[in-house]
């Protein structure tokens, strides 16, 4: 056994289960069967947990916490299902202390890459390090934002750590393996916090920055985005374009975010690239509709690997630009963004280009 799901209808979690068709060493609990416990289940044969439960009453909650307790070991991946997108459901599954919160049909990924390898995608070729190192970004974000979504301070050294990890694969490969492998990502909010973040290293890296200067831009790519965690995830996993009044919501992010992390030992730049990633030079952006000098240079650099990151990924309501396309847009954004930067961006482009991203619908 590998996988252990916990649930409190076991017909459902038994379809879910052959949905996600390479698990084959899996064991499937119903956390209220009087013949079960967890002192049934060989600990050291659990490498991850799912929970799959879908009401809110206490005595399942109860019962689901007593195999946590018994079972979840320090470091080891536990995913929760969410059934059904009500603020009750959310607030408990975040009172659980999931690695990670999804819906059913965002699982496939993120179990492939706790348990083993991503498969190789074509390209430069990838280092003995590449793969662990990814997969420790991967980690790194999943908690970064369950803590978010907790409401759990965030630890520097956990961005730090993250952040280490993705500017490590991108000297040990190049930026079309990192975002072939991005893109295979379910869940919108982790794609686009790991593209941004290795947009940022390759950026720096194409820039001839220090390593340490490197790793602070791509600590800036990572945490851009914290503020989406306190998010409703109706909001945030809509399969389709917002309305005004949502738009509204998701625009509270970048501030949503600043509050969560002040007075938590992260420096002023750092502060500033997540606050104010959405302003523009022209005054048009927001929130504080900052202009011109009031942007500073680390904010300049993570706005264009945001807005390129937005510009190529994929989303179900509409269709991944060609990174080509893309760069050619954000160059015809003047006024808005550095062109300096934006000038300095087309190699990572060309980078991007090359590596024939297969969009798909």
């Amino acid at each position: 056994m590998h996988i252990l799901f916990l649930t409190d209808t076991l017909a459902r979690t038994q379809r879910l289960a052959r949905n996600l068709g390479r698990l084959d060493h899996t064991r499937i609990v119903d956390v209220l069967d009087p013949f079960q416990s967890p002192s049934s289940i060989e600990a050291g044969g659990v490498k991850l947990i799912v929970s799959d439960v879908a009401s809110t009453r206490s005595d399942i909650l109860a019962a689901l916490r007593l195999y946590l307790d018994a079972l979840r070991k320090p470091g080891m991946p536990f995913f929760c299902v969410l059934n059904g997108t009500s603020p009750r459901a959310e607030v408990q599954a975040a009172a659980l202390k999931p690695t990670r919160i999804m819906a059913a049909d965002q699982l496939a990924e993120p179990i492939t890459l706790a348990l083993g390898s991503p498969a190789k995608p074509a390209g430069k070729p990838e280092s003995p390090g590449f793969s662990a190192h990814i997969a420790g970004a991967q980690t790194s974000l999943t908690e970064i934002l369950a803590r978010g979504r907790a409401g759990r301070a965030i630890d520097p050294a956990l961005i730090t750590t993250g952040a280490a990890y993705i500017e490590s694969a991108l000297r040990e490969s190049d930026i079309r393996v990192w975002l072939e492998l991005v893109w295979r990502f379910d869940d919108a909010t982790h794609q686009h916090c790991l593209l941004v973040a290795g947009l940022a290293a390759g950026f720096g890296q194409k820039l001839g920055l220090s390593r340490p200067d490197c790793e602070r831009l791509t600590q800036a790519g990572l945490l851009h985005d914290i503020g989406k965690s306190r998010i409703p995830l109706a909001i945030l996993n809509k399969p389709g374009r917002l309305d005004e009044g949502e738009r509204a919501v998701m625009q509270t992010h970048p501030a949503m975010g600043y509050a969560m992390l002040q007075g938590h030992g992260y420096s002023a730049d750092m502060l500033a690239v997540v606050r104010s990633h959405h302003e523009f030079l022209d005054g048009s952006g927001y929130p504080d509709h900052l202009h011109g000098r009031a942007i500073p240079d680390l904010v300049r650099l993570i706005t264009i690997c945001d807005i390129y990151g937005a510009l190529i990924d994929h989303r179900p309501y509409k269709t991944a630009m060609e990174p080509m396309k893309a760069y050619d847009l954000l160059a015809s954004m003047t006024g808005k963004v550095d062109p300096d930067l934006v000038r300095a961006f087309h190699s990572i482009a060309i980078a991007a280009g090359a590596a024939d991203l297969k969009v798909t619908a």
